[in-house]
């Protein structure tokens, strides 16, 4: 089960490989730091909103505070120091309000510097991602299209080597073709085939034959007579097929009653 496992792991790690580009896989990346930046600038925002409010709130009670201090001096003028009491008692509980508020606000703020800090901070560093991002990307695609040219030029790429295949086969067709042909044509002109394209005229269909064979008739007695085997042999009449030889003349055999024609003239 574990040698299973680890050719099944090694298969699938392999297919991974190769449908993996670098470029989508650092585009991906990217995108990623994208989101993450925009997640801590929502942060910030939210941070600064909760301060921006505490600060609102704080402003509110101080105004509360001040108002409640003018009260009482004003019920100690008129001589109503109850009431003077009241509104310092009401201070002192927005003094409390005020104390945690102002506590929170300072931490609010301290967040806020921080979250701002790191926003910076990630910041810069997307920006050198991208631009790492960038440089390798082109040197992937100059790498992809300088391997894809030298494939092409030693032709072991799958498109070029398909390319030689047919080239190839067209060749080897072509000539396969050109034999036939050329098969054909001597099946012709010797006679085993018969031209249908046209009347057959027999008379010069084996004037050629003839012609052909005393070529080579004529070729053999000039080698024969180059060896000093048989006398130089004399060119033949181009318009007729074969040469006659000539025939020496031959003397009249004597009748058996010993008569001889009679000669012009009356000669015996």
């Amino acid at each position: 089960m574990k040698r299973m496992s680890m050719i099944f792991k090694s298969k699938a790690n392999r297919a991974l490989d190769r449908m993996e580009d670098p470029r989508e896989t650092l585009d991906y990346s990217y995108q990623r730091q994208l989101e993450m930046l925009q997640k801590v600038r929502r942060g910030v925002a939210d941070v600064a909103t909760s301060r921006k409010r505490l600060e609102l709130q704080i402003q509110q009670l101080e105004q509360q505070q001040n108002k409640l201090t003018d009260q009482g001096k004003k019920a100690l003028q008129v001589g109503r120091e109850d009431l003077a009491r009241e509104a310092l008692t009401r201070r002192a509980a927005l003094d409390a309000q005020l104390a945690d508020l102002r506590t929170q606000y300072q931490n609010l703020q301290g967040e806020e510097e921080k979250l701002t800090l790191a926003s910076q901070r990630l910041q810069a560093k997307v920006d050198a991602f991208r631009t790492r991002k960038e440089t390798i990307k082109a040197t992937y695609t100059a790498a992809e299209a300088q391997t894809k040219i030298n494939e092409a030029f030693s032709g072991i790429s799958e498109e070029m080597g398909d390319v030689g295949l047919a080239i190839q086969r067209a060749e080897e067709k072509t000539e396969t073709m050109k034999a036939r042909a050329g098969a054909i044509d001597e099946l012709l002109a010797s006679g085993a085939l018969e031209d249908f394209s046209g009347p057959r005229d027999d008379i010069q269909a084996e004037l050629d034959r003839l012609g052909s064979t005393t070529g080579v008739d004529l070729e053999l007695e000039r080698m024969k007579a180059e060896l000093g085997q048989a006398p130089t042999p004399k060119q033949l009449d181009a318009g007729s097929p074969t040469a006659q030889p000539q025939q020496a003349p031959q003397q009249q055999a004597a009748p058996r009653d010993g008569s001889w024609p009679q000669q012009p003239g009356g000669a015996q």
